[in-house]
C-alpha cells in the first residue's frame, strides 16, 4: 500500500507541469520516453523519444525520435551505434510564422559507469553525423552524469534518487562550441523496469539560453 501511495504522489508531481495553461512563456517543457530492449547478456536495443514543447505543452519545439543497437562489452561499458529524426519547428524572427527542419542524424557511443561509494557516475561519448535538410555537419558530445541515492532500505534498495548531469556539444566546424546542458532531477525506482524523472534543465548557447522543465521516463523490457 505504501508503495502505491508513493508512486501515486510521484505520479501527482510528475503531472504539475501539464496542468499549467500554455501561454508564451521562456520556460519550455521536454516530455522524454527512453526505453531499453535487452535480447540477451551482451546485445540490446536503444529506443527514445522526445517530445519538446516551447511553454508548458501544444507549442511544438522539436520531436526526436532516435534508436540504436548496442553492445556491451562488460557489465560497466556498452558501445551503440545509432539513428535519430529530429522534426524542428523554428520560429522565424519574432513572427509567429514557423518552419519546419528535417534532420537525419547517424551516430556513434561509448558510455561507461562507475560506482563511487553509493553515488553512481556514467560518462557518455557520442559523435554524430548530422544530415539537416541540404547541409552536413558532425558534432562531438560528452555527457557526465551522476546518481545519488536518498534512501536506503534493509534489502539494499533505494528507489528515491537525485539526479544531476552536464554534457556540452562541440562542432567539428569553425564555431566550435554548440550549446551545453545543465540538469537536476528528482527521481523514483517503481522496479527493474521502470523509473519517473523531474527535473530541471539549462540549456545555453553562444549568445543565449533555455529553460526547460523535464519529465523523463526509463524503461527496460
Amino acid at each position: 500500500m505504501k508503495k502505491k501511495l508513493n508512486m501515486a504522489a510521484l505520479i501527482m508531481v510528475l503531472m504539475l507541469p501539464l496542468s499549467f495553461q500554455a501561454q508564451e512563456s521562456d520556460l519550455g517543457n521536454w516530455l522524454i520516453y527512453i526505453g531499453n530492449k535487452k535480447l540477451n547478456s551482451k546485445w540490446n536495443i536503444h529506443n527514445e523519444v522526445q517530445y519538446r514543447n516551447y511553454n508548458a505543452v501544444g507549442d511544438l519545439e522539436q520531436l526526436l525520435l532516435r534508436t540504436g543497437l548496442g553492445y556491451n562489452i562488460n557489465e560497466k561499458n556498452n558501445v551503440l551505434l545509432g539513428y535519430g529524426y529530429i522534426l524542428s519547428e523554428n520560429y522565424i524572427g519574432d513572427t509567429d510564422e514557423k518552419i519546419s527542419i528535417n534532420e537525419h542524424r547517424i551516430f556513434q557511443q561509448f558510455t561507461t559507469k562507475q560506482s563511487v561509494g553509493k553515488v553512481g557516475l556514467s560518462h557518455r561519448y557520442r559523435f554524430e553525423q548530422r544530415f539537416v535538410e541540404d547541409d552536413f555537419k558532425m558534432r562531438f558530445r560528452y555527457f557526465l552524469g551522476i546518481k545519488i541515492p536518498l534512501q536506503y532500505k534493509e534489502d539494499g534498495d533505494s528507489p528515491l534518487y537525485v539526479s544531476a548531469y552536464n554534457e556540452i556539444f562541440l562542432n567539428t566546424e569553425s564555431s566550435v562550441f554548440d550549446r551545453n546542458r545543465v540538469y537536476g532531477g528528482l527521481g523514483y525506482t517503481f522496479s527493474k523496469q521502470l523509473r519517473l524523472e523531474l527535473g530541471y534543465m539549462n540549456q545555453f548557447f553562444e549568445t543565449s539560453g533555455r529553460d526547460q522543465i523535464n519529465i523523463i521516463a526509463f524503461v527496460n523490457f
